[in-house]
């Protein structure tokens, strides 16, 4: 029993409710599985490829849902690195853009709303995808899913809502895009998490942006070098994290996501 279970990723502050729109057009398709609205974008080498059919990578969104704009180009960039994806709606479709300028919005009240969303549609989503197939709000969530044998590796951009057990508890190798400047996640509270992960003797990666703030993986300004170079390269790098442990599960045989 560990003696603190303190907060180390907050919950979301305005930070995770503000960004830029990216320009692009988004190739996936809107499908449904086990009644929950999904993204699906096919790995671009997967046709034909019985291993690539099966790198599947599971995409959870911020609190503007894995059909916004910008989330559905990085599932698409993620899906041109040879992944398939796929980006479960917990929000049912209600993410948080859609009451933008809303006059008496309660957004406390969305957040518990969404929460218990998620925690009733994920169960069952997660479990009809692996009966199939054998970046914020979704970061406790793949912490949860992580337990799952099926997991072969996860990765969380600028986290929240996260305890020091959750790192405690990881079993899978695990990767940290980060922010510089994050409120949610701030260095303390990193280097805290890095400290249990180097305790527990876990296989991790941290990537520290500089000049970036909570959100660039996703909403970073379009206009700003940092910003730009950072959320290139924050997908190049889930890319490639992905697709070491993915490659090394097929080569020694085994058969999981």
């Amino acid at each position: 029993m560990s003696a603190t279970n303190r907060v180390l990723a907050g919950p979301s502050g305005d930070c995770c409710f503000t960004g830029f729109r990216h320009e692009g057009t988004p190739i996936g398709n809107k499908i449904t599985i086990a009644n929950v609205p999904t993204y699906f974008v096919e790995g671009s080498s997967s046709k034909g490829d019985s291993e690539a059919e099966r790198r599947i990578l599971i995409f959870l969104a911020d609190v503007y849902g894995p059909f916004y704009q910008n989330n559905m180009l990085v599932q698409d960039f993620l899906a041109q690195n040879g992944f398939t994806v796929l980006g479960i709606d917990y929000f049912m479709g209600d993410p948080v853009h859609l009451h933008d300028n809303e006059q008496g919005f309660d957004r406390s009240k969305w957040m518990e709303k969404s929460h218990d969303s998620a925690r009733e549609v994920l169960p069952k989503w997660w479990e009809a995808v692996t009966a199939k197939y054998g970046y914020c709000f979704g970061a406790r969530y793949t912490m949860q899913l992580s337990d799952d044998d099926v997991i072969v590796a996860a990765a969380l951009a600028h986290p929240a809502f996260l305890n020091e057990d959750h790192f405690r508890n990881i079993k899978k190798p695990l990767m940290l895009s980060c922010a510089e400047t994050d409120h949610t996640f701030p260095l303390q509270s990193r280097r805290i998490a890095e400290d249990i992960l180097v305790e527990r003797k876990a296989q991790y990666f941290f990537q520290v942006f500089s000049g970036v703030a909570h959100g660039f993986a996703s909403r970073s300004d379009p206009s700003s070098p940092d910003g730009r170079w950072g959320k290139e390269q924050s997908a190049h790098g889930i890319a490639l994290w992905f697709h070491r442990f993915i490659d090394e599960s097929f080569q020694s045989g085994r058969k999981e996501i």
